[in-house]
């Protein structure tokens, strides 16, 4: 169980929520470098030394200052901050229940999941958990941790309730002139190309097989480095002409292309021996359609081991030697007829 972050209630209306809150998230350490003399190798160490006294302070002499514009210092310590008047400070206090689609996720800071207090009954936290949940709105909320009041939001996550920290409107840096000046055109069958490339992409997708490349190749390095071997190397890629013009549809058929072939190979060739397989069929299905008679005459002669033959060659020799047939009677005929002719 990670350690408690904060207490405090949940309060919306008259209803409260005794709540204590655990990061949700945790970021990758990977291998803990220091800073060295690059020199020597020898470690850097970095002291708080007071520029008047010429020493260095232990960390439980330091307090936080403010400068004024004018030079003027202000110092203050822990207990300074911790009698501000916020009414915040141990208390979520719900402002507002909101779609969630009408929060920017640009505003999202860390996530901590919410736990019902020590002994705290759970109806009340059942309550709220299952309203949100029926209404699909989150509850916007405010809330002071350490020394800071944030903005948050209120939302479920699988059961538990999940508070996110928010930045304040202000915070958010405006998006103007970041956009292309020019007026582009997009053709729609160049936008279905796209959407065919989205798609393709998203066939199969795992967000939980992902994992930090970069950590990965940092420890290898290390491990390389250790045993006093070449690290491993990554081949180079050419770069991209930024200003080049390019044919944009060819290089959508290529990615879908490319991302299909990708796919392929990650699902252990599954998908693209079924593509093979349903081209055999295709190319099967052409044959069986050109020799439609040859399975007849086939299953005639197997019975005997008479060698094998095309219907349309065989109906071609019978057609044959129907016509000879036919002929060598009229010939008898017509021979006849003049030996009587020459007897009367």
């Amino acid at each position: 169980m990670p350690q408690v972050t904060w207490k405090g209630v949940i309060t919306f209306g008259l209803v409260s929520v005794p709540v204590q809150l655990y990061a949700a998230t945790e970021e990758h350490s990977g291998p803990s470098l220091h800073q060295v003399h690059a020199k020597d190798g020898s470690r850097i160490r970095m002291k708080r030394f007071c520029e008047a006294e010429g020493k260095e302070v232990p960390y439980s002499e330091i307090a936080k200052g403010y400068e004024s514009p004018d030079g003027r210092q202000v110092v203050l310590d822990d207990e300074d901050l911790a009698e501000l008047p916020l009414p915040s400070k141990k208390v979520v206090d719900v402002l507002a229940f909101v779609p969630a689609e009408s929060i920017d996720p640009l505003v999202y800071s860390k996530a901590y999941y919410v736990a019902t207090a020590d002994k705290s009954p759970a109806k009340p936290y059942v309550l709220l958990r299952d309203a949100l949940r029926a209404s699909g709105q989150i509850a916007v909320t405010k809330v002071t941790m350490r020394t800071r009041e944030s903005l948050a939001v209120l939302r479920v996550h699988e059961d538990t309730l999940v508070l996110q920290t928010c930045l304040w409107p202000d915070e958010v840096r405006s998006a103007q002139g970041m956009a292309p000046d020019e007026k582009v055109t997009v053709r729609p069958q160049e936008l279905k190309m796209a959407r065919s490339l989205m798609d393709t992409l998203s066939e199969d997708f795992d967000l939980s097989a992902l994992h930090d490349e970069y950590q990965q190749a940092l420890q290898e390095m290390i491990d390389a480095k250790l045993a006093g071997v070449e690290a491993p190397h990554l081949e180079e890629q050419a770069e991209g002409g930024g200003a080049e013009v390019i044919d944009l549809m060819a290089v959508l058929r290529s990615s879908v292309k490319a991302a299909k072939g990708e796919h392929g190979r990650g699902a252990k060739g599954g998908r693209a021996a079924a593509a093979s397989a349903a081209g055999t069929e295709e190319a099967t299905a052409g044959e069986a359609e050109a020799d439609q008679g040859t399975e007849a005459s086939h299953g005639a002669a197997a019975g005997d081991g008479t060698s094998k033959r095309p219907r349309k060659a065989t109906a071609g020799r019978s057609g044959a030697a129907a016509k000879k047939t036919a002929k060598a009677p009229a010939k008898k005929t017509a021979a006849k007829k003049s030996a009587t002719r020459k007897a009367s």
